[in-house]
């Protein structure tokens, strides 16, 4: 078979591969994931290393080089010090302090989002809807929650509409 046989039929499933691990993380686009899991089955088909494998096999090696792929080039945290935000004179930044990334305003707005965020969930949500955002805000799909929970995805469809509703009465507050 071709390498270009080969990319055509595992191709959509690469692509889907790349968009579930791409949810999790905001410095790359699926597109980018999904030409980095081409390269690798390239790269792989040259050396001949999938010779006699079948598509899962080939798929679960696209799938673990991308994880390895996202963990070495996603970006570390930065982290700042309380102490030398305490011990600032008259003429220090907020650039100074926080960095150039952090003090951009889409960095800003991220943090004012967060904490909005923790304050709503810790304010009027009960420990089964706090639980249920938290499996929610990992990415898993509303079946999934409904396993993890013992649950139907009914029943979790209703209770987000309710924790929606709880969410903007406290947004409509602000």
């Amino acid at each position: 078979m071709s390498f270009e046989e080969l990319h055509h039929k595992l191709s959509p499933t690469i692509r889907k591969i790349a968009y579930r691990l791409n949810r999790s993380y905001r410095s790359f686009n699926n597109d980018d994931l999904y030409q980095e899991a081409s390269i690798h089955l390239w790269n792989n088909f040259l050396k001949g290393s999938l010779d006699n494998k079948t598509d899962s096999y080939i798929l679960q090696g696209c799938y673990f080089h991308l994880k390895n792929y996202i963990r070495k080039i996603n970006e570390r945290p930065n982290i700042i010090s309380i102490d030398a935000a305490l011990h600032l004179d008259e003429n220090t930044t907020v650039l100074d302090v926080l960095g150039e990334f952090c003090a951009s305003e889409d960095c800003r707005n991220d943090l004012h989002n967060k904490f909005l965020a923790k304050s709503i969930l810790n304010n009027g949500f009960d420990p089964r809807e706090k639980r249920m955002l938290i499996y929610f805000s990992s990415g898993l799909t509303t079946r999934d929650i409904g396993k993890q929970m013992g649950l139907s995805h009914v029943s979790i469809v209703k209770m987000l509409q309710k924790v929606r509703v709880k969410a903007q009465k406290y947004l409509d507050k602000i």
